[in-house]
C-alpha cells in the first residue's frame, strides 16, 4: 500500500533536536542489522540533482529501495525544463506531483529552504551551495557514533575549506548538541563562517582554531578532513592555496588515540594520503556505507514508515 506522506521537511540539521537525531540514529542501527524492508511499498522518491553527486543520490536511491519503495529523477539539470526557464519553485510544484518525497541538490544556498516552502509532499536537502547538507551530518554522526561508543564529550578535529564545506557547516551545529570539543584547522582565509562560530557560541560550544595539526592531533578522538572546494571559489585567488599543513599522511599519525578515527565526506583529492587507507584509523569508506541505512532512516521518518 502507498505511504501517506508528512508536511515534514529536513532542511537544515537545525529542524532536529538532539533527541531526533539520536532517535534516528538508532533506527539506523536498525537498519544497517536488517536492510531489506518493506516500509516504504508504493511509495516514490524524487531525486532532483542539480549539482554532480555519487554517494549522496546514489545512497538515497538504494535507501528507497531497500525499503520497498520507487524512484525517479535526475542528475543532470541540462535534461530538465530547466534549461527552458523554468523556475526552481515551479518544477518541485510539478515533481511533487509525481512522488511521495523529494531529494534535493542545488548550487544556491536557500534552494531546499525555499522548494520546502512550495511542496506539498517533503523536501529532503541534499546540499544547498555551501550552505548545508544535513544528511550527511546524520551519517557522520551515526560513523562516529558507531566508532566511539558515544557522541558525548568527544575532541573533534575539523580540517581544510571550513568556508564552503556545507558538510562542515551542518556537522559543527550538530556536534554542539553534544558537548564536543571541537578544534578547527584551516588556513586563515577558509575559516569557519562567523556566523557559524556565533552561532556555536550561543549553545556555548568549545572552540579553537589552529593552522596546523601539530598542536592538536594527540588529542583527537576523530579527525574530520575535507578537501579544498575549488569549484566555489573565484577563478583567481585561493585556488593557489599552499597545501602544506593541511594534506594528512602516514607519519602524521604517530602518538594518536588509539581509538582514534578518520572521517571523510569524499571525494578527496589530494589532502588525504591513499597510504592511509590501510591503517586502523581510516574510516571514511565505511562512513560512506552508512549513507544507506541513516537516508533509510530519514525516509521512513518522513514518510511515516516507522513502523
Amino acid at each position: 500500500m502507498p505511504v501517506k506522506t508528512s508536511s515534514q521537511h529536513l532542511v537544515s540539521i537545525c529542524d532536529l533536536d538532539r533527541q531526533q537525531i539520536e532517535e534516528i540514529l538508532v533506527k539506523a542501527k536498525e537498519f544497517k542489522q536488517n536492510p531489506r524492508q518493506s516500509l516504504l511499498q508504493g511509495a516514490v522518491l524524487g531525486t532532483c540533482f542539480f549539482e554532480p553527486s555519487t554517494r549522496t543520490r546514489l545512497s538515497f536511491e538504494s535507501a528507497m529501495k531497500r525499503l520497498g519503495g520507487d524512484v525517479i529523477g535526475f542528475s543532470d539539470n541540462k535534461v530538465t525544463s530547466f534549461q527552458k526557464g523554468e523556475s526552481l519553485a515551479d518544477t518541485i510544484r510539478v515533481i511533487g506531483g509525481y512522488v511521495d518525497v523529494i531529494v534535493l541538490r542545488h548550487p544556491l544556498e536557500g534552494a531546499a529552504k525555499l522548494a520546502a516552502e512550495v511542496s506539498d509532499v517533503p523536501v529532503i536537502n541534499a546540499g544547498d551551495g555551501t550552505n548545508e547538507h544535513p544528511t550527511q551530518t546524520l551519517l557522520d554522526l551515526f560513523s562516529i557514533w558507531e566508532s566511539q561508543g558515544t557522541l558525548e564529550g568527544l575532541h573533534i578535529g575539523v580540517m581544510g575549506d571550513l568556508l564552503n564545506g556545507r558538510t562542515v557547516h551542518s556537522l559543527v551545529k550538530a556536534c554542539s548538541l553534544f558537548n564536543t570539543r571541537l578544534y578547527f584547522i584551516s588556513p586563515p582565509s577558509l575559516q569557519l563562517p562567523a556566523d557559524i562560530c556565533d552561532e556555536l557560541k550561543r549553545n556555548s560550544a568549545l572552540f579553537s582554531f589552529h593552522h596546523t595539526l601539530d598542536d592538536v592531533m594527540g588529542q583527537l578522538d576523530i579527525l574530520y578532513m575535507t578537501r579544498i572546494q575549488k569549484e566555489r571559489m573565484a577563478v583567481h585567488g585561493d585556488s593557489h592555496l599552499p597545501r602544506s599543513g593541511y594534506v594528512l599522511r602516514p607519519e602524521l599519525l604517530d602518538g594518536v588515540k588509539e581509538t582514534f578515527k578518520i572521517l571523510h565526506p569524499l571525494p578527496r583529492v589530494d589532502e588525504l594520503d591513499p597510504l592511509i587507507d590501510a591503517t586502523p584509523y581510516a574510516y571514511y569508506f565505511r562512513q560512506a556505507q552508512n549513507g544507506i541505512p541513516v537516508r533509510q532512516a530519514v525516509l521512513s521518518g518522513v514518510l511515516g514508515g516507522n513502523s
